[in-house]
């Protein structure tokens, strides 16, 4: 049985923990039209209704499993191609016109997942089960408080999702890899790195340098799964540093997303500035360092992680490895104590 359980587990973790919020797509993605979409191996539908609300439902049609994705949108509901059976944002058939009188009308046949849109982005709840409600939507300051102002930057990556959060993880990385980057070109190329543990997570720094380079990194476990950093700007881009909160998504167990929002403290003039600033000369550079990881990330071997030689700098990544697998063994168990 604990074979079973951790079997059971190590496909949960590869594939998305669950009760949390996910990004799942940019807002402009989702218009009228519904898409179909992958997200933690689910396949999904989106859609706006009437109200402009997002709507999300499993892709699937009840009566012969076509792809809601391929109907049409018709506010509340999404009619399918092949049919024209209709199904609410609840995943409740609302009609099936094809017959006066069906058993399938008023029933709930397909998983529905609550929806927020916030930031620029929409964001899923995955629960561990149907009968899990979903947590109070909540997200780092940065991205609540009107104090920041930031950009959304989102790429797919063809690679697991662990190994993008193992990347954001690892400090030392950002003075070899983007050694060329604006931001990331000073600081010692040796360091020693402490450990602390936070109420939510835990935070993974250098010693003896702040504000050089990439010299620390908070991940936590909230409504979401997020990581927080900070990176220096060179005085011609305006001095001082800006703030990171990062998301993985997994799309499948070989593929991610990644959104980082790239935040900095303004107001008034300084904020408008800073905006002119990032969109004219600070976007591009920031698309090259996540082209940079990119890259190194998507050609590594598929069975990398079994094959690590691990050192001092590797703690932060080893214990957020550890926090994964061991909430992925307790959601499985909760999902037997369910079934039983």
């Amino acid at each position: 049985m604990d074979k079973d359980i951790s079997a059971q587990a190590g496909t949960l973790v590869e594939r998305g923990l669950r009760n949390f919020w996910y990004p799942v797509v940019p807002s402009y993605m989702v218009q009228e039209t519904p898409i179909g979409i992958t997200r933690l191996c689910e396949e999904i539908v989106l859609w706006r209704d009437r109200d402009g609300t997002i709507r999300a439902t499993e892709d699937r049609c009840p009566h012969r499993g076509a792809r809601l994705s391929l109907g049409w949108n018709l506010g509340d509901r999404v009619a399918c191609w092949y049919h024209g059976v209709e199904v609410n944002g609840e995943g409740v058939v609302e009609d099936v016109p094809a017959m006066k009188s069906c058993a399938l009308k008023g029933k709930k046949c397909v998983r529905s997942y609550p929806a927020v849109e916030s930031n620029g982005a929409v964001f899923l709840w995955f629960g561990n089960d149907l009968q899990t409600p979903a947590t109070a939507f909540t997200l780092p300051e940065e991205m609540t408080s009107d104090e920041y102002s930031g950009f959304l930057c989102m790429q797919n990556w063809d690679c697991n999702y662990r190994y993008a959060i193992d990347n954001v993880m690892d400090l030392m990385h950002g003075r070899y890899l983007h050694a060329s980057s604006h931001s990331m070109a000073q600081g010692d190329t040796r360091a020693e790195m402490i450990l602390r543990p936070t109420d939510t997570g835990l935070v993974f720094e250098k010693t003896g340098q702040r504000g050089v380079n990439f010299d620390w990194v908070e991940f936590g476990m909230t409504a979401t799964i997020w990581l927080r950093l900070a990176v220096p700007y060179q005085k011609k881009f305006g001095g001082g540093e800006f703030t990171i909160v990062g998301f993985v998504t997994p799309v499948d167990e070989q593929r991610c997303q990644v959104y980082f929002w790239r935040i900095r403290k303004a107001s008034g003039l300084h904020r408008n500035i800073w905006r002119f600033l990032y969109r004219n000369r600070l976007e591009g550079l920031h698309w090259d360092v996540l082209e940079q990881d990119r890259i190194v990330l998507e050609t590594m071997p598929r069975d990398a992680r079994e094959q690590e030689n691990l050192y001092q700098h590797d703690v932060g990544l080893v214990r957020v490895r550890r926090m994964m697998d061991n909430l992925a063994r307790q959601q499985v168990e909760q999902r037997q104590a369910v079934i039983a």
